[in-house]
């Protein structure tokens, strides 16, 4: 993403009428006021101006500039997936950064790096210190001088070890309120779970016996964002991250922010209204941030947190993993397909943030109402053969369904339904191939740029189904094996970097540029690119089966007078056919461009 943009301007920059604290408070009435701007609601709004040091006047950002381009691509990873004795992860982390991925990958997404109770991070016990074991804030600001840096938010909940929540227990301040509860009579039938545990936890208070609000675990407590003092503490926490050069904001498990006892408690209105109101002020802060919203929900409700190019500037594409593996072990691209033709081009300011593995496991909600109840249940034996677990949500008649299948992605794609084979690594780098074709800004799990495979010995220690896929390596093993060039972790390494190398130079790669779905059957599963100035055309074309295929190149109508190549190849388009080898992809284009 190029560095810091100036913000844009429209109308000289600034509602005539009204400044920022007002535009505020209007955010701060739907969310506590019914929509009446007080003097409450304005005394609010100047109270979080000066927590994140903004100025009455300054003018608003354009909501319709691209803060990326074709050369952007992140790379997701915890702090310490790589470590070396004696130095801070966060150190070794840059380090290989710095001498392996340097120039392809542009940006890192460090998953929660501050002190945890459980849950690898996302329990939060001080969300403005580092873990210790990780390094220092000085660290993360060296980190985020050079790539553009992700960082989460975890906005729903914090970890029952933390202080705020003693001193909710003792009514001291700060704590006071500052975590959702409810009664065990209330209507709670219709709230979505993502787990199997309890909603309420039952916790004995100085003032008596209450029942306290948690979606995920026991030991995440959710935030009480009725309590605007919730939400104050949470724009501290903005603005010490954007100080210490956090970029990008992902707000993880947002769609479960407001709690509503009757209704489902996800994507509420008020929820909506907050990722808003954090946008005007982080974009205020600095013109370049951005904002990604972590919902892992069916797909349409997924959309929705673009809000009208006011929410989110990215939402995760997470019907991407699940469509995709399914596409590569059956063969077939139908489903992959018809998804793909109802997606709506993001309007720009907004893109799609591509990933097909991350730390979590291969989300099925995304896949509710795109993939047929068989089509699911043949997925899921078939990770299950692989070596993969299923982790499973609750319903509201006490059934489990499942939720994820947890499993390292290229575990997932050795084989077919039929079996593993021959072509899994093709297969694992074809998906790849397909994703960072795709509009988009690409995100890509440290473990797939590695190739790393299941981990059963941390699956056992730990007992969490996640951690199949949470591989922590030791820097000398992973540069002797980086090194080999005949282990499959440098040909995975090399064969994703290669594919970035040519994406980063191809102008109708760029997230926005415009995608059209193309119909060549279920075994050719393909999709045209074109840059905004037209001059660039990509076919992207991969064979998704097991058995070499034809490409006939007149279905894809090629300009007769412009000379067509294959980007990956280099092989001359300029016939009527070509042999596609099993997962074999080509970026057919007309130009090679080197910018």
């Amino acid at each position: 993403m190029p560095p810091a943009e100036q913000p844009g301007f429209h109308d000289g920059g600034r509602d005539k009428v009204h400044g920022l604290a007002y535009r505020v408070a209007q955010q701060l009435s739907v969310i506590y006021a019914g929509g009446e701007v007080s003097s409450e609601m304005h005394a609010l709004a100047v109270d979080l101006l000066k927590i994140m040091r903004l100025q009455d006047d300054m003018p608003q950002p354009n909501p319709y500039l691209n803060h990326w381009d074709q050369r952007d691509a992140l790379m997701i990873t915890y702090g310490d997936s790589i470590q070396q004795e004696g130095q801070a992860p966060l150190q070794t982390l840059k380090y290989w950064l710095d001498h392996y991925a340097d120039g392809c990958i542009t940006g890192v997404h460090i998953l929660p790096f501050c002190p945890w109770s459980s849950d690898d991070g996302f329990s939060v016990i001080d969300y403005l210190k580092v873990n210790e074991s990780l390094g220092e804030w000085d660290d993360v600001l060296a980190i985020g001088a050079k790539y553009n840096l992700m960082g989460d938010l975890v906005i729903n909940h914090c970890s029952s070890e933390s202080q705020w929540f003693a001193n909710f227990l003792q009514n001291k301040e700060p704590g006071i309120d500052y975590f959702a509860t409810a009664s065990p009579k209330d209507d709670l039938s219709l709230v979505v779970r993502p787990r199997t545990s309890p909603l309420l936890r039952e916790v004995e208070a100085v003032d008596g016996t209450r029942h306290v609000w948690c979606t995920f675990s026991h030991d995440q407590v959710d935030l009480n964002f009725r309590n605007p003092e919730v939400l104050k503490r949470m724009v501290e926490i903005v603005r010490h991250y954007l100080d210490n050069g956090v970029r990008i904001f992902r707000l993880d498990a947002v769609a479960f922010l407001w709690k509503k006892p009757g209704t489902s408690s996800l994507n509420l209105r008020k929820t909506h209204e907050i990722v808003r109101l954090l946008r005007t002020l982080i974009e205020h802060a600095r013109g370049d941030a951005m904002i990604i919203t972590e919902t892992n929900i069916p797909n349409q409700e997924n959309l929705s947190y673009f809000g009208n190019g006011n929410e989110a500037h990215c939402v995760y594409n997470f019907s991407l993993p699940p469509l995709l593996v399914n596409t590569l072990v059956t063969g077939d691209c139908f489903y992959l397909k018809q998804w793909m033709m109802s997606m709506p081009p993001p309007q720009h300011g907004t893109a799609y943030f591509n990933f097909i593995a991350s730390h979590d496991g291969i989300g099925l909600r995304p896949a509710e109402g795109l993939l047929s109840d068989e089509e699911l249940q043949t997925l899921i034996s078939t990770m299950r053969r692989f070596g993969g677990h299923v982790s499973y949500r609750a319903l509201e008649n006490g059934q489990n369904k499942p939720y994820e299948i947890n499993i390292a992605l290229i575990d997932a794609l050795q084989g077919t339904v039929a079996g593993a084979d021959e072509h899994g690594l093709q297969r694992f780098v074809c998906a790849h191939a397909i994703m960072l074709g795709l509009e988009g800004i690409p995100g890509i799990y440290i473990h797939s740029l590695l190739g790393t495979r299941n981990d059963l010995e941390r699956l056992e220690a730990t007992g969490q189904n996640r951690s199949i896929n949470r591989h922590q390596w030791q820097l000398d093993e992973l540069e002797a094996q980086l090194g080999d060039a005949q282990s499959d972790h440098a040909k995975v390494f090399q064969g994703i970097m290669d594919l970035l190398a040519i994406r980063q130079k191809q102008s109708a790669f760029h997230p926005n540029a415009t995608q059209f779905t193309l119909h060549l059957g279920s075994t050719l599963f393909g999709f045209w690119r074109q840059s905004s100035d037209r001059r660039q055309s990509i076919f992207c074309i991969t064979n998704v089966s097991n058995e070499a295929e034809h490409l006939q190149l007149s279905d894809i109508n090629l300009i007769e007078a412009q000379d067509w190549s294959d980007l990956i190849s280099g092989e001359d388009c300029n016939k009527q056919q070509m042999l596609l080898q099993p997962y074999q992809t080509v970026w057919i284009s007309n130009r090679r461009d080197h910018r």
